[in-house]
């Protein structure tokens, strides 16, 4: 009966240990066979986010058709795809395209649709980023990161939406961010590139839901490009500043690839990636906005001084 009593605990978290990896086994499996065969089309395929998300659903078996601004780097993804996949996966298809290019979209929608006929699924992933007070941003600047970040996916996303709703099947996936939501100083342009974002999909949600289109939103905090924390500074200790330091360590881009994979196959309309930190400041926010702007306004002072010294 002793003995029994001492291994009844290590059994127990091992029983419970297979069962949650049986689990998310059969869940990534799930996941696959969901996007098997289906058109998708990613958007700044190039980048750190958008290597994870042709890696996770080219396993899956799925028809892609990667988008980015430089050719050379197209074929490197494209080489590096086909060197490790299973000989039951297609091809990808490469096409140029430069989102903060308005003029030339309809053209590239064009030729994405003439890859396969159609699209079941888009993923919007492209993203340009600025830092700087609102004064220093000249307003090219402002109107370039709106460009790459708010007309660009949505003109793409117009073009590609008629076939859609068409076909009465599809689905629109944003990868935005934590500042479609919640705004942080010296991000000024870029947070409200990404307000302006999550508002057009939150309205296109309900206008394409009776033609069983699905719009999905998926905002980490920050994708990291990183594997090691920065080293903490002199003033790493204040309150503010460990709240930034939560916001910025942000997601690996892996894990966001594999939760935009989740969204499409369950067709989860929002998701929000985010510790413990960044959900209390967005309940702040909303809930007790005069004392969230105070927090960021503190920060914003304290910083200055910092730096003056």
């Amino acid at each position: 009966m002793g003995v029994l009593a001492v291994l009844i605990f290590p059994l127990l978290l091992f029983g419970i240990s297979g069962i949650i990896y049986i689990y998310r086994a059969v869940g990534r499996l799930m996941s696959k066979s969901a996007v098997q065969n289906k058109v998708v089309v990613i958007t700044d395929a190039i980048s750190g986010l958008g290597k994870e998300c042709s890696r996770v659903f080219h396993s899956g078996g799925a028809r892609l058709v990667l988008c980015g601004k430089t050719w050379e780097k197209l074929e490197a993804l494209y080489n590096a795809l086909i060197s490790v996949a299973d000989p039951s996966t297609f091809t990808p298809k490469l096409v140029l395209l430069d989102l903060s290019d308005i003029n030339c979209i309809q053209d590239v929608a064009k030729e994405i649709l003439d890859c396969y006929g159609c699209v079941d699924i888009l993923i919007n992933n492209a993203s340009l980023k600025v830092k700087g007070p609102v004064q220093s941003i000249s307003l090219e600047l402002d109107k370039k990161i709106m460009d790459a970040n708010y007309f660009g996916p949505i003109t793409l996303t117009k073009a590609l939406l008629p076939s859609m709703i068409s076909r009465r099947t599809g689905q629109v996936v944003l990868v935005n961010n934590i500042q479609g939501k919640l705004g942080v100083p010296f991000r000024a342009a870029y947070a409200a590139s990404k307000h302006a974002a999550q508002g057009f999909f939150d309205c296109l949600r309900a206008e394409v839901e009776e033609f069983d289109v699905c719009i999905s939103t998926v905002s980490p905090t920050f994708i990291r490009s990183y594997h090691v924390q920065p080293e903490p500074g002199n003033w790493e200790a204040s309150i503010w500043k460990f709240f930034f330091r939560k916001l910025a360590y942000g997601v690996h881009p892996m894990e966001v690839a594999e939760e935009v994979l989740r969204t499409v196959s369950r067709k989860k309309q929002e998701v929000f990636m985010a510790n413990a930190i960044p959900k209390a400041a967005l309940y702040i926010r909303t809930f007790f906005p005069e004392l969230f702007f105070a927090i960021i306004a503190s920060g914003v002072k304290e910083k200055q001084k910092l730096e003056e010294k």
